[in-house]
């Protein structure tokens, strides 16, 4: 994880747009005088003041931005792994990582232990990798942005104004995916049951869905 002190957060200063005095977030309370509208996804949101100087904004926003990326990971391969770890393991012959409910390992559901340490090892590894490169091009950047690795095969920000688009698309649904992968742990922690199973209209064929309705319907 980077820090305060890796050089990414002495940044020269970017013009910004006239901003309001108030937060856009948080109507009643005044805009931290740290947002400034630099980054994406700055609503003036940040009531308990964490982000007291430019410097302090740039780390959280460095630390935000990556579990923003895990968690929209997650979001997708937490349903995709109930949906497809039994079929994988008995393919394979090896045993589920699913517990007797269909639920996903998780720190609230358990089962951990149950994740190949191979596994594990390649994600920190991969994980170590990134950061690595991460900070490296953060000290060598006079104008690095935090999350900005350089990446991007498909040249999908091809103009400064598409870039900022796609930098406030992917905080809102990092940020919605955060919550989302909360709610996942809790549910499943509360119900004793699969998200893929407590809600299969989302993950099953539209057909199905509309006859399981029907039977229910007749019933």
């Amino acid at each position: 994880m980077s820090t305060a002190d890796d050089g990414a957060l002495m940044k020269t200063e970017k013009p910004t747009e006239k901003l309001s005095t108030m937060s856009e977030a948080i109507p009643f309370l005044a805009r931290p005088k740290a947002l400034k509208k630099e980054l994406a996804g700055d609503f003036g949101f940040d009531p308990l003041s964490f982000a007291k100087d430019r410097d302090t904004l740039f780390y959280y926003r460095e630390i935000e931005i990556k579990h923003a990326r895990l968690a929209m990971l997650a979001a997708a391969g937490w349903p995709a792994s109930e949906l497809f770890d039994r079929p994988i393991a008995e393919f394979f012959g090896i045993p589920s990582t699913l517990d007797d409910m269909d639920r996903a390992p998780s720190f609230l559901n358990g089962n951990l232990d149950k994740v190949s340490p191979q596994f594990w090892g390649f994600c920190l590894g991969l994980t170590a990798a990134i950061d690595s490169y991460q900070t490296q091009r953060s000290r060598s950047q006079a104008d690095y942005t935090p999350g900005d690795l350089g990446w991007d095969p498909l040249n999908f920000a091809s103009s400064e104004p598409r870039k900022k688009d796609l930098q406030l698309a992917e905080m809102q649904n990092g940020r919605l995916a955060m919550l989302g992968v909360t709610g996942f742990a809790v549910q499943e922690f509360v119900t004793k049951q699969g998200v893929v199973d407590e809600t299969p209209a989302f993950f099953q064929p539209l057909s199905e869905t509309a006859e399981e309705l029907l039977k229910g319907l007749l019933q």
